[in-house]
């Protein structure tokens, strides 16, 4: 499994690097944002493992610069920064996981192989999910209504693959958040709520016919009247 490892601090990048490799992970690294997000381009990553706060282009742009070129690597956050907001400004530009410093490896490398084997898995085994005129196609994260293309962060997405999957099932906002936040236990669910909310207003908004119901007291449902 090939990582790239974006972080400014010297002595916590050797730490890691050799840490991972011990492992059985091979890791590029990267010293600031700039040489970080040219190395994502040019290479193939299982995942991106990026500090936030970095020189010239820090960890948000990166994230917010790669899904806008379509990729899809799976990335975690890594910051000193713990606050709600900020990890909802990571889940909303892209990234897949949060961890705060300081951190156990051995919970780095869970959280890597969490998202990785998610990737993986859905890859593998699913190709496309529909629903009336909804589609999602696992293997280029994209969806669709109709003939508009919906332009979803890494975590809607995530949302609205377990929805598909569970249509006509009302799911809890704890299921949800076990489904799709895994081992985050810092997030709560009225962040689940937060991004439902923004998940219905992309594919429901301006469309006759809704999708995704918020059944009062007890979860979320895709299903139609």
């Amino acid at each position: 499994m090939k990582i790239l490892l974006i972080e400014d601090e010297p002595k916590t990048v050797q730490s890691l690097k050799m840490s991972l490799e011990e492992n059985g992970f091979e890791v590029d690294i990267a010293y600031d944002g700039d040489i970080g997000f040219h190395l994502a381009k040019k290479n193939v990553y299982n995942v991106i493992v990026s500090d936030i706060i970095l020189p010239y282009k820090n960890g948000y742009e990166i994230v917010k610069e790669l899904r806008n070129l379509g990729s899809d690597t799976p990335i975690i956050l890594l910051t000193a920064l713990s606050s709600l907001d900020e990890k909802l400004k990571g889940f909303d530009l892209g990234a897949d996981d949060y961890l705060v410093k300081p951190f156990e490896l051995k919970e780095l490398i869970a959280r890597i192989r969490v998202v990785t084997r998610r990737t993986s898995n859905v890859q593998i085994t699913y190709r496309k999910l529909q629903f009336e005129d909804l589609e999602l196609n696992l293997d280029s994260k994209s969806v669709m209504r109709g003939n508009e293309q919906i332009i979803l962060t890494a975590k809607e997405f995530g949302l609205l693959e377990c929805l598909m999957r569970n249509r006509g099932r009302v799911m809890s906002k704890e299921e949800l958040l076990d489904k799709v936040w895994k081992m985050d236990a810092d997030v709560t669910t009225n962040v689940v709520e937060v991004f439902m909310n923004l998940l219905r207003r992309k594919i429901d908004k301006g469309y006759e016919q809704k999708l995704i119901y918020n059944i009062y007291g007890m979860g979320y449902v895709m299903k139609t009247k």
